[in-house]
C-alpha cells in the first residue's frame, strides 16, 4: 500500500511517563488517532517488527493514507524504531513527520521545518544517525524551560499543572491543524500556521524542584533508565 506520510510521536512508553512533557508527541498521534476514529477510517496495526504502536489512518482532508507511529523504544533509541518503519514500506525520510517536545519554545506554540540540528533532543538525535540524515518535517510542540534554571530531566518527566497544564492542552488541536496544512498545502503553509500560534505568555509560577517532587516520575527512588529524556 502507497502511504502519503506517516507521523512519528516521541515519546516514552508505560504507565509512569503518560501526560509527561517528553510525551508530547504520544499525545499528538492519540489526538491524530481519535481524529481519524470519527472522521475516517483507522486500522490499528501490529507494529512489533518495529517496536512501535502503529496505526493506518485514512482521512479525506489528507487526501490519501497515513501511517501514525508511538515507539515503544524509550526516547534515546527511538531511531530504532522509525529506520526500519521507513525502510519497511519503502518511505523516504522526507516522507516522515516528528511530533517532539521543544525546550526552547514557549507552552502552547508550536513550530515546523524540515531538516536542521537536534537541540539537544535525543529522540531526534537517534532518529537522525539511524536514518544518516536530519532531512525530515518536525512538529515542534513548545514545554518550555524549567523556571529558575531547574533541573530539564525533571522538567521534561514532569507533568504539567495549571495554567501551563493548559497550555499544553491547547497545543493539540493547533498541532492537528499544522499538520493537514501540511499534508494539503505543503511545507510553507503549515509553517505559517505554527508561527500564529506565538502569543504573549505569563511566566510558569511553579517551582520545578516543587513540581518534581508531586508530579515526576524522577520522584521514584528507582533509579531512571538512561534511555528515557
Amino acid at each position: 500500500m502507497d502511504y502519503n506520510g506517516v507521523l512519528v510521536g516521541l515519546g516514552n512508553p508505560g504507565a509512569r511517563y503518560e501526560g509527561t512533557r517528553h510525551n508530547c508527541g504520544f499525545a499528538l498521534v492519540d489526538a491524530f488517532v481519535d481524529f481519524g476514529y470519527r472522521h475516517g477510517t483507522v486500522d490499528e496495526m501490529n507494529g512489533g517488527k518495529f517496536s512501535c504502536q502503529l496505526w493506518r489512518v485514512r482521512l479525506p482532508r489528507l487526501d490519501g493514507c497515513w501511517l501514525a507511529a508511538k515507539p515503544q523504544t524509550f526516547m534515546n533509541l527511538s531511531g530504532q524504531c522509525v529506520q526500519p518503519l521507513l525502510s519497511w514500506h519503502k518511505l523516504k525520510a522526507a516522507d516522515l513527520v516528528v511530533a517532539h517536545d521543544e525546550l526552547d519554545i514557549p507552552p502552547g506554540e508550536l513550530r515546523f521545518k524540515f531538516g536542521g540540528g537536534n537541540a539537544g533532543h535525543n529522540g531526534l538525535k537517534s532518529i537522525t544517525e539511524l536514518l544518516g540524515t536530519p532531512d525530515f518535517y518536525r512538529l515542534r510542540m513548545g514545554i518550555g524551560r524549567p523556571p529558575h534554571k531547574g533541573d530539564v530531566t525533571n522538567w521534561v518527566l514532569g507533568r504539567p499543572q495549571g495554567e501551563d497544564a493548559e497550555n499544553l492542552d491547547h497545543i493539540l488541536p493547533l498541532a492537528l491543524d499544522v499538520l493537514f496544512a501540511f499534508a494539503d498545502k505543503g511545507l510553507d503553509s503549515a509553517v505559517r500556521l505554527a508561527g500564529k500560534t506565538t502569543r504573549p505568555h505569563k511566566p510558569v509560577r511553579q517551582t520545578a524542584n516543587a513540581e518534581a517532587s508531586n508530579n515526576s516520575p524522577e520522584a521514584s527512588a528507582t533509579p531512571q533508565n538512561k534511555d528515557n529524556t
